[in-house]
């Protein structure tokens, strides 16, 4: 029993030895038995994981939706805009009438026509004028004897020159009636006002070799051609045909032939608001009242309809009380009246008194132009505008530009009836009404950028220019149509430029659909008008431009446009970082953090499995 408890203590002990050894040979900080486990690791890469997939629909769900602009083409317009100026081509036909070219034959015609275009350069200059013709012109000269005609090469427009068309007019008679010899030379013209097949528009100087009583006599009708009537040297009178082409059908008389934007009387979605006033200054003194539909029949729907493809015009009116003026006046024996001077033109209008602004139809941005009837108290009648001359005005009314016009009407007589415990009640005469209305007509000739004189005084020629029944001659209404065409491209043009680099540099700035199709069909209308005007087709032009810079300010200016919405990466970043970014950053250094382990813990492992090798 003894040996046999000697032997298992032995084995004890050398079990113990043993593993003493093993122990002493095993680093539990460098090895380890068992293989690390991926829960861990597995659990902290699906957080992490799912943090990513959940990205694409964070994004979605603050997406701001954009309707794709077309930047090329708004590039393209704005580029063609600013580096080629709209020139339209303009006709021209010279006639002469009653000149001996039995000697002279077909060259003579041709060096005439030669010589016109040479003085029209001169007049027209080396640079070209957007809404102008620039040097896109032809001219056609046409000799007619009365039995035989002579044309130039110009053919195509030649013809419209009837040969011989002045055989049954009576010249001596004819000749001192401008407006009867107008009419005539519009009747004469192939087609009637001076078109062509094609839809351009043919401007007409007939020269008259005819001795007259007051030397050279020119006129410009009321139509497209002017007449030149007198014996003058055959170098004058080319000069003056050249003039007449260029500084007056072309430019409207003016040395600047086109017009300032600041100065251009239409809103930006193309709609005029002729808002026409009554207004007595003290209605203790009298009361007037107008018959103001009969006078927009008669004189105000041929305006109307004369400008209808510049702009679409209404009309309002009202009768106002108690309506002062804001500037003095003082009495003039001399010319026993009241007056008030130019000086005093910008206080006259009282803003606070005046409540002119009455129209709901022109909100937005629409332009109302104001036209006022002012009829003055009793201790102010009569009153007079003195102009600087010292003279009186014989309109006694004036404009402001961008704003309209006054027209201050005394009552005949000023008297008032003292004896009266109630003021009177008149209505102002139709043929007062009628004067004042053409006053009014003027003043809108000249908000528009016309001349309201009768005479054109030019370098070599004094003209007459005949006055249209509508208030505009179809000279002057291809002059406004080309001005307006020129202008309304460029603020198209400069609209969509704008929103253009607007959209681009806010990415996340909203882009409604009807944005897009604005901005699409504002570019349809703007090359449809680039081609009504290159193919001298004005009123089509004019009312395409028109459409392009409505709908290029409609877009501009879209509600949607300034929604606060918009706002740059970084600041959506700051907007959603706080609630995202804490939790993320948290996630990201448990996956770094289980992943060091991992890998710390599998190389123990590995080096506890190299040991045992």
């Amino acid at each position: 029993m003894a040996e046999i408890s000697e032997t298992l203590e032995d084995e004890s002990n050398s079990n113990k030895t043993t593993n003493k050894s093993e122990a002493s040979d095993f680093d539990f900080n460098t090895m380890r038995k068992t293989k690390p486990g991926l829960k861990r690791l597995f659990l902290t890469l699906t957080v992490f994981i799912s943090f990513l997939l959940g990205m694409p629909f964070l994004l979605k769900s603050i997406e701001i939706y954009r309707s794709p602009l077309p930047f090329r083409d708004i590039d393209a317009l704005s580029s063609s805009i600013d580096s080629n100026p709209l020139l339209f081509p303009c006709q021209f036909q010279a006639v002469f009438l009653d000149f001996d070219h039995t000697t002279s034959g077909e060259l003579d015609v041709d060096k005439l026509g030669f010589s016109i275009l040479g003085h029209m350069q001169k007049f027209t200059g080396n640079d070209p004028v957007c809404g102008t013709c620039g040097n896109n012109y032809s001219v056609s000269v046409t000799l007619d004897s009365g039995n035989h005609c002579l044309h130039n090469q110009v053919a195509s427009i030649a013809s419209s020159w009837p040969c011989g068309a002045m055989k049954e007019l009576k010249f001596e008679g004819s000749l001192k009636n401008d407006e009867a010899f107008d009419e005539y030379l519009n009747s004469a013209l192939v087609g009637g006002e001076g078109y062509v097949e094609n839809g351009e528009k043919v401007y007409t100087a007939v020269v008259v070799n005819r001795k007259d009583d007051e030397g050279v006599r020119v006129v410009v009708g009321k139509h497209r051609h002017a007449w030149i009537v007198g014996r003058d040297s055959l170098v004058e009178t080319v000069e003056k045909v050249a003039e007449i082409f260029v500084k007056i059908f072309v430019n409207g008389g003016k040395e600047e032939a086109l017009i300032h934007g600041e100065f251009m009387p239409v809103g930006a979605d193309g709609r005029v608001v002729l808002s026409f006033n009554l207004l007595n200054a003290d209605p203790h003194d009298w009361i007037y009242d107008w018959n103001f539909q009969e006078i927009d029949e008669i004189l105000l729907d041929p305006i109307i309809e004369a400008l209808g493809p510049l702009a679409n015009i209404s009309i309002e009116s009202q009768v106002l009380y108690h309506t002062p003026k804001s500037s003095f006046s003082y009495w003039d024996e001399k010319q026993a009246g009241n007056i008030f001077s130019t000086k005093d033109l910008p206080f006259f209008v009282n803003s606070n008194e005046w409540h002119l602004d009455t129209s709901i139809a022109a909100g937005g941005r629409s332009k109302i132009l104001q036209f006022v009837v002012y009829v003055p108290s009793a201790k102010e009648c009569p009153l007079l505008l003195q102009l600087p001359s010292g003279e009186i005005s014989g309109t006694n009314g004036f404009i402001s530009p961008m704003w309209g016009g006054v027209v201050v009407w005394n009552p005949p007589g000023c008297l008032r009836d003292s004896e009266s415990m109630h003021p009177p009640r008149y209505k102002i005469s139709p043929q007062d009404l009628m004067k004042i209305f053409e006053v009014f007509t003027g003043q809108i000739r000249q908000l528009f950028g016309l001349k309201s004189d009768s005479l054109y005084m030019g370098t070599s020629v004094t003209t007459t220019v005949l006055a249209s029944e509508r208030g505009f001659t179809d000279w002057e209404l291809d002059l406004l149509s080309r001005q307006h065409t020129c202008f309304n491209l460029l603020q198209c043009g400069t609209t969509l430029g704008s929103l253009s680099r607007l959209v681009q540099s806010l990415p996340r700035m909203i882009i409604m659909d009807e944005i897009g199709k604005q901005v699409k069909f504002s570019l349809e209308a703007a090359k449809l008008a680039w081609s009504k005007a290159s193919r001298g087709i004005y009123n089509a032009s004019a009312v395409a431009s028109r459409q392009a810079r409505s709908l290029a300010e409609d877009a501009f200016f879209h509600p949607s446009i300034m929604s606060v919405s918009y706002y740059s990466f970084e600041h959506c970043f700051a907007v959603y970082s706080p609630f995202f970014l804490p939790v993320s950053l948290h996630v990201l250094l448990a996956v770094v953090r289980e992943w060091k382990r991992y890998k710390h813990e599998s190389a123990k492992y590995r080096a506890w499995k190299a040991k045992e090798i």
